[in-house]
């Protein structure tokens, strides 16, 4: 496994760190001092890594992960209902855009602002809040009169989802032991495409409702946020918290609880001890983010955390996911019933190849998790390009062009793909198998997207002889590549860029950053989700379908030689030592890939390499 540790003989005669180089040297060091050994505290547990954890620890991780569900029905179930709403509320681009973004803009200002609510409040606090106001923000868009109070609702919602967001995977991860850590944060991600999925198949159900089918699509999120709001009022504090807030037999309870009484004491006296020694290293008073930026090491892992969380967003996952059935409909696929359901099977492909990310994070490490995933997401988002260019080079052209009482541009245009870019403008033609045929560009009716403003698609009925009326798309045989693209996205996207982000945040910040880091960063995602939502359909307008995936597919590229070069590998480290892995110069993880591996090991008596991973360290120095 490849990783990044650095040597720093400084870091030494402060903290009595020792550099371990070879196994040679440590069996030397057992030999002179007979029988001993070095054995790591129950924070690496190696001894424990064969052992079930108790029960307890995975039904905590349940109801923090609703947390996760709720940010993916809430960010999901938009996709669906946003092809009722825009036809019953006839909304534009614009209202599109503000609905769907409002959500992620109001999520990364609460994200930015539970730094400070975690330090205060505590983990758990936070979580009764999020889910509270989760649920408060269901019941407001359940029963919206107009988009003005919806607008509201959507940004309560997503007020919640930013603090649970940022909380739910630092508290999985504080309350977590190390070798099941990575899996267990990566349930958070799972829980959030398995909410996307949800959402899409509640879209599917509910999409055939006449009207009003919406409201139970928005509405629904109450259900598990009760649910989790009920549960957590049971669920301990995390330890670390209570310790660093100097209530130290409050921790020792709640580690005892959560681990089922199992080697509690030494776990409890190592974090402590870390703790402790880890303050003495972070820099003084003042404010928790100027202190990041002074400290090195923290300062380093903030620009890691953040850069993760900006390319997630920047390779369009939000877009795919917010848009997935206006995508398909773009595409090419009529029926909105059918556009909704092949988003359900979108929603399904994330939620599968998320549990194969879930199988992998502690067999393949995070560092090669997000590689191989970033490099399949830039192929795919070129089979999405390539689809709808496909789509644009073979559009049907306008033969007919009827007179105009309002002298729109849309008569102007000579093809169904400029006809559908601009907004005011669908497509109507007749069709003969796969034949288009009296075909014209006509502007939309002002009450609603689903009928023309005049002529003969301004009054659509169900007759096999009425021409067919396309807002927003344009018939093609070219669906099936925009399909197989979306597909392929969210097969490499899932395992990797859709779980590590989250996983790695939670990890390689010390308990005094740790929640403003994960403030920090959880807010970058919600910035750039934000620009990327509100931006689609106007890029999209301007640049043409396939121009804006041509624009995700170059900066997946720049997400690759991010990671390549600044992603250190955390795999079955102790949250406590992760922080070594930032001590040399920034993303120089490319260059330190190919030196020898180093381990800094504390020698107070609370932190030494295993027998086990001896044997792993000389593995990896033979190859």
């Amino acid at each position: 496994m490849i990783s990044c540790w650095k040597e720093n003989p400084s870091r030494h005669d402060e903290d009595g760190v020792s550099h371990v180089i070879s196994m040679d040297s440590r069996t030397q060091e057992a030999v002179d001092e007979g029988e001993r050994r070095f054995t790591r505290p129950p924070s690496g547990d190696a001894a424990g890594r064969g052992a079930s954890p108790p029960v307890f620890l995975y039904v905590l991780a349940f109801f923090s992960a609703l947390g996760g569900f709720l940010f993916g029905y809430d960010t999901g179930v938009v996709s669906g209902a946003m092809l009722l709403l825009k036809e019953e509320m006839n909304l534009s681009a614009l209202w599109q855009e503000l609905l769907v973004s409002s959500t992620v803009g109001a999520a990364a200002l609460s994200a930015l602002g539970g730094g400070s609510l975690n330090g205060w409040l505590g983990r758990r606090a936070c979580i009764l809040l999020a889910s509270l106001v989760f649920s408060i923000g269901g019941v407001i868009m359940s029963l919206a009169p107009d988009k003005v109070v919806l607008l509201v609702g959507r940004v309560t919602v997503g007020l919640g989802i930013g603090i649970a967001s940022m909380t739910v995977p630092v508290y999985i991860a504080e309350v977590s032991p190390p070798h099941r850590r990575g899996q267990l944060v990566t349930v958070n991600s799972l829980f959030i495409t398995g909410g996307q999925f949800a959402a899409s198949v509640v879209d599917g159900a509910f999409s055939y409702v006449s009207r009003g089918g919406w409201r139970f699509m928005l509405g629904l999120s109450v259900l598990p946020a009760v649910l989790q709001f009920v549960g957590f009022l049971f669920l301990p504090e995390s330890p670390r918290w209570l310790l660093q807030k100097g209530r130290s037999q409050e921790a020792r309870r709640a580690l005892s609880r959560i681990r089922g009484g199992r080697g509690v004491d030494e776990e409890y006296d190592t974090i402590r001890t870390s703790m402790e020694e880890e303050a003495k290293e972070a820099p003084g008073g003042g404010l928790v983010l100027l202190r990041m930026f002074a400290h090195g090491p923290t300062r380093r892992a903030l620009v890691v955390g953040c850069g993760l969380q900006m390319f997630q967003q920047l390779a369009g996952i939000n877009t795919v996911m917010y848009y997935s059935a206006t995508i398909l409909q773009m595409g090419g696929v009529q029926d909105v019933n059918q556009a909704i359901w092949l988003s359900a099977a979108t929603s399904a492909t994330n939620f599968v190849f998320t549990l194969v990310g879930v199988w992998l994070v502690e067999r393949v490490g995070r560092r090669r998790l997000t590689l191989g995933s970033l490099s399949g997401t830039g192929l795919s988002l070129t089979v999405l390009a390539v689809g709808f260019w496909l789509s644009a080079r073979y559009s049907p052209s306008t033969t007919l062009h009827p007179a105009d009482a309002q002298n729109s541009t849309c008569r102007l245009y000579g093809s169904c793909e400029l006809c559908v870019l601009d907004p005011r403008c669908g497509f109507c033609y007749r069709e003969n198998g796969s034949a288009v045929f009296d075909s014209s560009c006509v502007p939309v009716g002002q009450a609603s997207t689903g009928h023309a403003a005049w002529g003969r698609c301004s009054n659509q009925s169900a007759a096999t002889s009425s021409p067919t009326w396309a807002y927003n798309y344009c018939p093609t045989s070219y669906s099936w590549v925009v399909l197989t693209g979306l597909l392929l996205y969210l097969a490499f996207f899932a395992p990797g860029m859709g779980t590590m982000p989250w996983t790695v945040n939670s990890e390689i910040y010390p308990l005094w950053a740790r929640s403003t880091g994960n403030a920090c960063s959880a807010g970058v995602n919600w910035t750039c989700n934000v620009l990327v939502s509100l931006t689609f359909l106007h890029v999209a307008q301007y640049l043409t379908y396939y121009g804006a995936f041509f624009v995700y597919t170059g900066l997946a590229a720049l997400g690759l030689l991010f990671v390549l070069g600044c992603l250190p590998e955390t795999q079955g480290l102790p949250l406590e030592d992760v922080e070594s892995l930032f001590t040399g110069p920034l993303c120089s993880c490319g260059a330190s890939s190919s030196a020898r591996h180093v381990q800094y090991s504390r020698l107070n008596g609370s932190n030494a390499p295993s027998d086990d991973e001896d044997e792993d360290e000389d593995a990896t120095e033979a190859d």
